[in-house]
């Protein structure tokens, strides 16, 4: 059996670009409505991902580009979006 390379993309560094593996939910707090708009903002298998910066503390929200647009998500749901190296 392969090991799985996968890591929530607010575990990467700083910089680092990486491609969507998949969308899950990484807590009881996350429901289908939100797992559904992340979806929609186009963060899907395949999609290239970079996460540009953090906010104060390094803590919310994370600067994140997928494809040419750049969003601010929180922690909560960064850790729902499973990366792959790119």
């Amino acid at each position: 059996m392969t090991p799985r390379s996968e890591r929530s993309l607010d575990s990467l560094p700083i910089g680092a670009a990486a491609r969507v593996a998949r969308v899950v939910a990484a807590s009881p707090d996350v429901d289908a409505v939100a797992l559904r708009r992340l979806g929609e903002l186009g963060f899907i298998p395949g999609e290239p991902v970079q996460l540009l910066h953090r906010g104060p503390g390094g803590r919310e929200p994370l600067a994140v580009l997928i494809g040419e647009t750049m969003f601010a998500l929180r922690l909560l749901e960064a850790r729902c979006i499973e990366v792959e190296a790119a």
